[in-house]
């Protein structure tokens, strides 16, 4: 898999320019260390001064008491990974304003969540979302989901963390290797003894210095170019401005491949994911809930909002002088540290609260994902198969925390060799968070649904998405909006060759599937899915013994439903209302 720009092809241009790197000094690595200590703090506080009772549910949701707010912004900050920090404004820089759709779509997203999906998780007390899967279907379905989450987040996990030790090493020249091992480090010792709770209000302290570093990199760089009227005319005069609503399936982004997969992406990360869901049951009601739903969805919006309009400032500010042209940066994922230099790091103290700000994203997210992933594994895997007592529970899901960050460590090696860390990520999420989200709207939202049909939709999902990216691996090479140097300084160019001369130049070859973009995997995983398991759902019989139970479908759809109960009780409520139907 190959960026927009070949390394080795820059390789040839102004070799000698060094990448340039923050003046990072005592002030900036105070900033840095000050949030990594709050975090480690709070872990201390949670872990050892105010624990509650040694129980799983004490430690993976709070006791069920906590706040709407802290939930909410908890959620904002796990979803704003460092990855999104990184590499969505140099996505937008390089391939103009088609990703800012996956900001628009949470205007749908909360709703969907809010009165489809997260009431059947109040209405049936569930915790762990694949719990769900097995009242609903089987055994087997929730064994296949949770493998698939599990699977995603081994390779997910190195990701999340190595991004801002990435950043850190391109700013201050330190292995990147030897920052992964102490972030990792922090993280998992704050997980590890403080639980959720420690989780919620670092997210709290990281999604402040969040908020402070995306709003003001984003408007001290339009300062930078000119003010708000000059950007954006510098950007639409460079097509950056320029929505593509092409339905070319191999195009890299448009409207409809970015809404469609950004829409079930969020509404499987944020409402269907149990990294997500455990901290949304974690408050006291479904009110509560959509509450804590609304304020995550204005808050992502406006943060993911100033995150793209960075990368349309990155743009105007570099036009004329594209600095992977010339060397002076070696891939689109260093893109944003170079800009932060160039704009704000003269500021004093800015270049510490933007490393902070990468840091806090990827801690955010990394803290939430290993917590969670903890509880999968030990009440999916270890628990069926030994005495379980509360203590018991809580020492293993600390000790595979541990485990968790341990692989980070090791899998960052992998991940350093990546040259598009952007693309990377939606071919992981492309394969597995389509069928996750289909599954579960499908028992959701169509009665006749089954195991066989689920089992199936999933399967076949899972098969062809990776199918298609392992076929297609470094075969799709996308290049970017037309870029230019013709404002760069004679003394940075040691080569007449221009940023088209660098382009990739692609064979002609016959249309395949293995040309579908990578941002499409995820609404084309999805549509798989049901595609396969509704008609299955009516062909094929339901076993005898199949679970049936209105609660377990979404209350926008149990109106329409005649659903009778079968093996098992009936509630009293539910029998009253048939009987009034039958014979009122």
């Amino acid at each position: 898999m190959t960026s927009s720009l070949n390394a080795s092809l820059l390789a040839t241009v102004a070799t000698s320019i060094p990448e340039s790197q923050f003046i990072f000094n005592s002030t900036h690595y105070f900033v840095l260390a000050l949030m990594l200590s709050i975090s480690a703090a709070i872990g201390v506080y949670f872990g050892f001064f105010a624990k509650g009772e040694d129980t799983t549910e004490e430690y993976l949701m709070g006791g069920k008491r906590m706040k709407t707010i802290p939930i909410a912004i908890s959620l904002v900050a796990s979803q704003l990974s460092a990855i999104s920090i990184m590499t969505i404004p140099a996505e937008m820089y390089a391939y103009g304003i088609n990703w800012v759709f996956n900001v628009v779509c949470m205007l749908f997203v909360v709703p969907i969540l809010n009165y489809v999906v997260i009431p059947v998780f109040y209405n049936n007390n569930i915790t762990n979302c694949y719990e769900y899967l097995e009242m609903r279907f089987s055994r087997k379905v929730r064994g296949l989901q949770t493998f698939i989450f599990i699977a995603t987040l081994f390779f997910m996990l190195p990701i999340f963390i190595f991004v801002p030790s990435l950043a850190f090493s391109q700013v201050t020249g330190f292995n990147v290797h030897i920052i992964n091992i102490i972030v990792c480090g922090i993280c998992v010792f704050y997980t590890m003894f403080g639980g959720i709770k420690a989780v919620v209000w670092t997210d709290v302290i990281q999604a402040a210095i969040m908020v402070i570093s995306v709003i003001l990199v984003g408007v001290l760089g339009a300062h930078r170019v000119g003010g708000l009227s000059e950007v954006l005319r510098i950007a639409g005069e460079g097509g950056r401005l320029d929505v593509n609503y092409n339905f070319d399936l191999s195009t890299r982004a448009t409207f409809w491949n970015i809404f469609s997969s950004a829409t079930i992406l969020w509404a499987g990360n944020a409402g269907l994911n149990q990294s997500c869901v455990q901290r949304i049951v974690s408050l006291p009601s479904l009110s509560h809930a959509r509450r804590s739903l609304v304020i995550f969805g204005f808050g992502f919006i406006v943060i993911m909002f100033f995150n793209c309009f960075t990368g349309i400032v990155m743009y105007s500010r570099f036009h004329d002088c594209d600095p992977i042209a010339i060397g002076q940066v070696s891939k689109l994922d260093k893109m944003v540290p170079y800009f932060v230099q160039d704009t704000v790091g003269h500021i004093w103290g800015m270049p510490g609260v933007f490393i902070s700000c990468v840091f806090s994203a990827a801690l955010s997210t990394l803290s939430a994902s290993i917590n969670s992933l903890g509880g999968v594994v030990y009440f999916d895997y270890i628990k069926p198969h030994i005495n379980h007592t509360e203590h018991k529970a809580n020492v293993i899901m600390k000790i595979f925390v541990l485990i968790a960050g341990i692989h980070c460590v090791f899998g960052g090696m992998v991940v350093d060799k990546f040259s598009s860390i952007f693309q990377v990520v939606y071919s992981i999420v492309g394969v597995s968070f389509g069928a996750n989200c289909g599954v579960f709207l499908l028992g959701m939202l169509i009665p006749k649904a089954h195991e066989k049909a689920a089992l199936s939709g999933v399967a076949a999902s899972i098969a062809s998405i990776l199918s298609i990216v392992i076929l297609s691996w470094g075969r799709n090479q996308y290049d970017p909006i037309s870029q230019s140097t013709e404002g760069c300084p004679a003394n940075m160019l040691n080569t007449t060759f221009s940023a088209d001369s660098i382009l990739h130049t692609q064979k002609e070859q016959e249309s395949s599937i293995l040309d579908l973009s990578f941002n499409w995997y995820v609404a084309v995983g999805f549509l798989i899915t049901w595609l396969v398991a509704l008609p299955l759902s009516f062909i094929l019989k339901e076993k005898s013994d199949a679970k049936r139970n209105p609660k377990l479908l979404s209350p926008v759809i149990r109106p329409f439903v005649n659903y009778e109960l079968t093996q098992m009780e009936e509630p009293r409520e539910i029998k009253l209302e048939i009987l009034e139907k039958n014979y009122g």
